[in-house]
């Protein structure tokens, strides 16, 4: 069979997939991309894209729950349809992934429908769905097959259990939820259903939710959950469930800590103890998918967490052959996956690119209140050996979230403290509170151009708004401040 070729084959069309796709083709390159799917991949089908469409909703009922307040009656208490809602969120992801296909076929990109498998000299088979074959060839390949949600022994989803792919697909509110897992998607989803009418608990094995977080920052989210009746518990341990006559389930599990991110000794708290509800979301984390890439006669390497190896620039052991996105042990970000695309295309024309730096990355939680930040948090700063000097302002204090209703969270900023004393550069910034996620492109910069405090306490920020926090937060480092 004569193979058809292109400078380089994609097989993902998920963010690092598409990505690399169309940022080779404004390059010059002819690019073919394989997937299995619906273009867009986790991303834009089953993970960020209807989440925050799901979170929009849970925004829009908080706002009609306190619409009194801003002048605003309503003719009794606001109730959720959530079939509306899920229509909704699935036409956003439509609208999109049908706009992706168009631009992409626009760029003269070849798309192929089928599971692509890589074998040696860079030759891709992709298995279509009607159990037909097609080969490529690729100067370059780029494996970008993306990841699946982890699950729970016991747990698989069926029923009343579901992953982060299920709840999604629901069209109506559980009266009661267990979240499985308190890291950034379980505390998305977390949020997400308490705002809309849930009782939601949820089961995390560490100390504490939100395990990496600056502590200042997490405490905000507990605190904050608190008053959702979002009911935490920490140091345990899920030990099975027992599905109900009714189509819910009880969750079976011990505990060794006790609520809101405390932990205790007291015997009665090693217990198995009993949670009944009407779903429960397992929220772990998601593992690398290179199931269907073949690679068995290629160089290409996984190690024993499923993570396809590769070096700084994300090449694999093969030659011509990269690994991105999920597929590599990263940050699991979109954002990060584009990055990384940009990386490899870059390398393949030869243009010399830096890698990513990974440890300047931004990240953005988008639970109630929202969480974003930027390099290390305080303790990470000096375990990292920096003497560092701290400011840290309440959002309560700013004037547009005042007006907002929006008084909880805190901006903080960790800077080097030079030899007199004085904040110099700056190494972190974390946010938690309204739009931060939206906000956090000043203390992007800030940390990758390696500022000081003193160069970024001179820009002007607008009046009133949300970002002033940051800059007032920056300009008190400097040992002067407006309202500090």
């Amino acid at each position: 069979m004569e193979q058809d070729k292109f400078d380089l084959v994609v097989i993902g069309g998920g963010p690092g997939g598409y990505g690399a796709a169309l940022y080779a083709t404004s390059a010059g390159l002819k690019v073919a991309l394989v997937e299995k799917g619906a273009l867009g991949g986790t991303c834009l089908n089953r993970g960020c894209i209807p989440a925050k469409a799901f979170l929009e909703t849970a925004a829009v009922q908080r706002h009609v729950a306190h619409a009194a307040e801003f002048g605003i009656e309503t003719a009794g208490a606001a109730t959720v349809n959530f079939a509306v809602a899920q229509a909704r969120k699935q036409k956003v992801v439509d609208g999109i992934v049908k706009s992706l296909g168009g631009f992409m076929k626009s760029k003269k990109i070849t798309i192929l429908d089928g599971v692509g498998s890589l074998a040696a000299a860079r030759t891709v088979t992709v298995t279509h769905p009607d159990g037909s074959t097609s080969k490529l060839t690729g100067t370059n390949v780029v494996l970008a097959s993306g990841s699946v949600p982890r699950t729970i022994p016991g747990f698989e989803p069926a029923g009343a259990v579901m992953t982060s792919d299920e709840v999604l697909m629901l069209d109506t509110v559980p009266a009661r939820m267990a979240v499985i897992g308190g890291g950034a998607i379980g505390c998305e989803f977390a949020s997400t259903f308490a705002d809309l009418g849930s009782q939601v608990t949820i089961l995390e094995g560490l100390p504490k939710i939100l395990p990496g977080l600056d502590t200042d920052v997490a405490n905000v989210v507990v605190r904050t959950f608190k008053k959702k009746k979002i009911y935490i518990r920490t140091g345990v341990k899920v030990l099975g469930h027992t599905p109900t006559d009714a189509g819910g389930t009880v969750v079976h599990y011990s505990a060794a800590g006790s609520a809101d991110g405390a932990t205790t000794d007291d015997a009665t708290h090693a217990a198995t103890l009993n949670l009944e509800v009407d779903a429960v979301v397992v929220s772990i984390g998601r593992r690398p998918y290179a199931d269907q890439l073949g690679l068995q006669e290629t160089a290409v390497k996984v190690d024993d967490r499923g993570f396809v190896e590769v070096d700084e620039y994300c090449r694999t052991g093969e030659p011509g052959v990269y690994a991105i996105g999920d597929l590599i042990n990263t940050p699991a970000l979109a954002h990060v996956g584009y990055a990384e695309a940009i990386l490899v295309t870059k390398h393949i024309l030869g243009e010399n690119p830096a890698p990513v730096n990974y440890a300047r990355v931004p990240w953005a939680i988008y639970c109630h209140p929202e969480v974003a930040f930027v390099g290390p948090d305080e303790q990470a700063a000096r375990d990292a050996g920096h003497d560092v000097v701290v400011a840290k302002h309440q959002f309560r204090a700013n004037s547009r979230a005042q007006i907002l209703g929006e008084l909880d969270g805190l901006v903080k900023v960790i800077a080097k403290k030079q030899p007199d004393g004085t904040a110099g550069q700056i190494l972190g910034v974390h946010m938690v509170g309204p739009w931060v996620t939206e906000q956090l492109s000043g203390g992007y910069l800030a940390v990758n151009w390696e500022a000081n405090v003193a160069e970024v306490a001179e820009f002007i920020q607008p009046h009133p708004s949300l970002t002033e926090l940051f800059g007032e937060t920056v300009l008190s480092l400097t040992g002067r401040s407006l309202n500090a």
